[in-house]
């Protein structure tokens, strides 16, 4: 088994199977694969693939699950990886010893977008998506509005040191975990993600307390918070 970004891809031999899960999209692997026939909308069970020995008894199984109301689990059978539009467009893994600080500092240097979207588009870094950009920032302590190629070099330094640290956390979180606990794990390690109520004001409507874009809001609520920490700490000291 093998990650390119989002996509992950079981290799049999040369013959490759690779997948993009959906939001609420799950892998259920098993070492006794039904026979059973999947009948399409029966269950959540968008896609099943036996991977057979030579013999033509089967091995290995797998069940693509897909229970979210938005369909849009990806399944290709490739030659190649490379193959799939989707992996021929990445940018670097952040997990990859060959992502270092000077790698980030160059997709930076000469980006004019959003650092936030800059995370989140898989062709300029591979991988990290919606949730652990606000995670990322908010570690580093770098608004979501800022551009990219404005952060200076200590910035920089922040931020590739954040992305290493939540990212590799994350993982570590999730290793030996069994795959019914694999949400909360995720869930309870977020620290700003998803978490706009608790980060707003108490006081005052929903639309008030949070005017921006839903996916911008909690980074920027705690954003926010964290400004205001430094301003009330500063006041003290003066």
């Amino acid at each position: 088994m093998e990650r390119f970004g989002k996509f992950v891809s079981l290799d049999a031999e040369g013959i490759h199977f690779i997948f993009h899960l959906a939001k609420a999209g799950w892998l259920r692997y098993t070492e006794q694969p039904s026979q059973t026939q999947l009948r399409m909308g029966g269950s959540n069970i968008a896609a099943r693939i036996g991977f057979t020995k030579s013999d033509g008894s089967t091995h290995v199984g797998v069940d693509l699950t897909e229970a979210g109301t938005k369909k849009s689990l990806a399944v290709y059978v490739v030659r190649r990886p490379l193959d799939v539009p989707g992996i021929a467009t990445l940018g670097p893994d952040p997990l990859s010893p060959a992502f270092t600080e000077e790698t980030l500092a160059g997709i930076l240097s000469t980006n004019a977008h959003q650092i936030k979207g800059v995370l989140r588009s898989q062709g300029v870094i591979a991988g990290i998506g919606n949730a652990y950009s606000d995670e990322i920032l908010h570690a580093a302590r770098i608004s979501p509005f800022a551009i990219a190629k404005s952060l200076d070099k200590d910035t920089t330094r922040v931020l590739y040191e954040s992305i290493e640290s939540v990212l590799g956390a994350a993982v570590a979180a999730a290793v030996g975990k069994a795959s019914s606990e694999l949400k909360d794990t995720k869930r309870n390690t977020m620290r700003v993600h998803g978490r706009a109520a608790s980060l707003a004001p108490r006081a005052g409507p929903r639309s008030a307390r949070c005017p921006l874009p839903t996916r911008h809001c909690s980074i920027a609520l705690a954003a926010r918070q964290t400004e205001r920490s430094s301003q009330t700490v500063e006041r003290r000291g003066s």
